[in-house]
């Protein structure tokens, strides 16, 4: 993944965009960039007592509608360009949603498997540490992503309260419930990828039970899709990790998949007998065979750029539903709209995620628990509303589905900003 090309390409679809809906250029340079960058280091004790240096990033692309957003992430590859590109998504995101929220994002560069849990902890508070004077619940509001989960987001809030001299659980979201975290908020990125693929269903008229899908990525995000679609009667026949994963012909059951994989620690481990991995119970497949596999649906919900033109042309789906950040690549997408594949943008797809975050950060503020069923049905109207926006825009303007929402989001801010 080339991360410096990943914030171009955004910069480039935004020019395009800005372009047909005539932006002002003073408007344009403004979204082109990130208000605010914010690199920092963060100083780790490990456990040998030995101290050891962290680097940090946040990235604060616009404000314009609301609070900075953004999720934060702790993975090796993490780069400035790389967040640069996300906090620009999020601000599109937020937009296409009807949120009152910007786009933010953050990120460590590092490894967290090899790290303890108390090294984990003093890592997070120090990430907090060095945003602190720029974050807070009507500033930006970070919240969880790759590699960071809600016992992560707990650490965060307590040392942001402690350094505020108040209880702050608005701060951010991604929270355990019993420190005013959403019920439900785990589970909506994928529910609301479920919300998006029964609104697709009702287009194109498929049958769920004739309709195989293949999920790649079997992290929170892919498996509540996959959950949430199979318990619609979807067959998923294949799913997968950065380790590779499992092909099986009659289906495969999300829970059972899961368990399997806790017990066994792969995923491409799971559906054998003994030794013998057949297609009857299920058979090995690298991550390439299932981007590549005749399926019906394919869903990356992994990392982004997994599809590029290199690959495009091998992709067999009809449908494609983007539940990571950016998984085609500008390239890749020419090549799919030529071979008819129609694509749901992750702007869309995934915005359960961020839109959960948005009730949870009400919930924070009012001091008001909603329930699980309230926070998934809400959830559920936003994201129909913006599915029948972005389709009618789309069969109006004769354009993809992509298009129609990053038209819809980018004019909502730059009518905001001129205003």
């Amino acid at each position: 993944m080339d991360s410096q090309n990943f914030f171009l390409d955004s910069q480039k679809q935004l020019k395009e965009i800005a372009n047909i809906l005539k932006i002002k250029p003073e408007i344009l340079r403004e979204l082109e960039e990130p208000h605010r960058l914010i690199k920092f280091q963060i100083p780790v004790q490990m456990d040998n007592g030995k101290v050891k240096i962290f680097f940090g990033f946040r990235s604060q692309h616009n404000n314009t509608l609301g609070p900075y957003k953004g999720g934060i992430r702790f993975h090796p590859e993490v780069s400035e360009d790389e967040i640069k590109a996300l906090s620009m998504l999020m601000t599109w995101k937020c937009a296409l949603v009807d949120l009152p929220f910007g786009g933010g994002k953050g990120g460590v560069i590092v490894d967290p498997r090899k790290l303890s849990k108390g090294e984990l902890e003093r890592l997070s508070r120090g990430y907090v540490k060095g945003i602190f004077p720029y974050i807070g619940p009507d500033i930006d509001v970070p919240a969880p992503d790759v590699n960071t989960n809600a016992q992560i987001m707990a650490w965060m809030v307590n040392e942001y309260s402690k350094l505020k001299g108040k209880d702050t659980p608005a701060a951010f979201t991604g929270k355990p419930p019993e420190l005013w975290g959403l019920k439900g908020r785990e589970e909506a990125t994928g529910y609301g990828g479920v919300v998006i693929l029964k609104k697709l269903q009702k287009v194109f008229g498929f049958k769920p039970r004739e309709t195989t899908l293949a999920v790649q990525g079997f992290g929170n995000v892919g498996y509540n899709f996959a959950n949430f679609a199979f318990r619609e009667g979807y067959k998923i026949i294949a799913t997968s990790e950065c380790e590779g994963g499992i092909y099986v012909k009659k289906g495969l059951n999300p829970e059972e998949t899961l368990r399997c994989r806790e017990e066994k620690g792969k995923i491409a481990e799971c559906y054998c007998v003994g030794s013998v991995c057949d297609l009857n119970y299920g058979k090995q497949i690298t991550n390439d065979e299932l981007l590549e596999m005749e399926v019906d649906i394919l869903v990356p919900a992994a990392v982004e750029n997994v599809i590029t033109k290199e690959n495009a042309s091998k992709i067999r789906a009809k449908y494609i539903i983007e539940m990571a950040n950016g998984p085609v690549t500008p390239e890749a997408e020419i090549i799919l709209e030529e071979k008819c594949v129609v694509s749901i943008p992750d702007i869309l797809a995934n915005s359960g995620g961020v839109t959960a975050s948005y009730f949870e950060w009400l919930q924070s503020k009012e001091k008001k628990k909603w329930e699980r069923e309230k926070s998934l049905h809400e959830l559920s109207v936003v994201l129909e509303k913006a599915f029948e926006e972005v389709w009618n825009l789309a069969k109006k303007e004769k354009v993809n589905l992509k298009k129609a929402a990053y038209l819809l989001a980018v004019d909502r801010v730059a009518k905001a900003m001129k205003k």
